[in-house]
């Protein structure tokens, strides 16, 4: 494909993005997804959100190799013993911090939480989508972009992970 003459950068919210995804009964497969990110909206830098999780070095690693800027949130356990990293703040304060470095924003999420920074990048005509995970399960507060709605169900077929089978 055509390399893009855009300086796009995605916003991933990892966590929905991959709750997301596997509530439609797939997962997703995040090199493709990067390449799919680059060759639909021309991201240039695609910034991960994640939850810190001990012994999950080498996936991160992966994720660095396969192109993302894994941006890292400390995480707490609850009560229930579920490891809980809300990397919200994480998010908007990077989409703000690089404001002046890109040309628009694809904000990955279906949280309703990032309303006000879509709301500040639409103001501002920086703000090319919001990459919805699951378009079946995502905030209302989201449906005011309905012109810059996009959505994952429809691309099994292009960004579903598949195990390679030994020869």
């Amino acid at each position: 494909m055509r390399e893009r003459n855009e300086n796009n950068y995605a916003f991933i919210d990892s966590q929905n993005l991959n709750l997301g995804v596997r509530a439609l009964g797939w997962q997703l497969d995040f090199r493709k997804f990067r390449v799919y990110l680059k060759d639909k909206y021309g991201v240039k830098k695609a910034y991960l959100f994640v939850g810190y999780v001990h012994g999950n070095e080498r996936m991160y690693a992966m994720l660095r190799n396969f192109g993302y800027h894994v941006v890292f949130k400390p995480t707490l356990k609850n009560e229930s013993g579920i490891v809980k990293g809300n990397c919200d703040g994480e998010l908007i304060l990077q989409a703000m911090i690089d404001y002046g470095y890109y040309d628009t924003a694809i904000i990955v999420t279906g949280d309703g939480d990032f309303h006000c920074l879509a709301k500040y990048l639409l103001e501002k005509n920086k703000l090319k989508t919001i990459l919805i995970p699951n378009g079946f399960k995502y905030s209302v507060l989201l449906n005011r972009f309905r012109s810059y709605l996009s959505f994952l169900n429809n691309l099994r077929d292009k960004l579903e992970y598949k195990k390679e089978k030994a020869p």
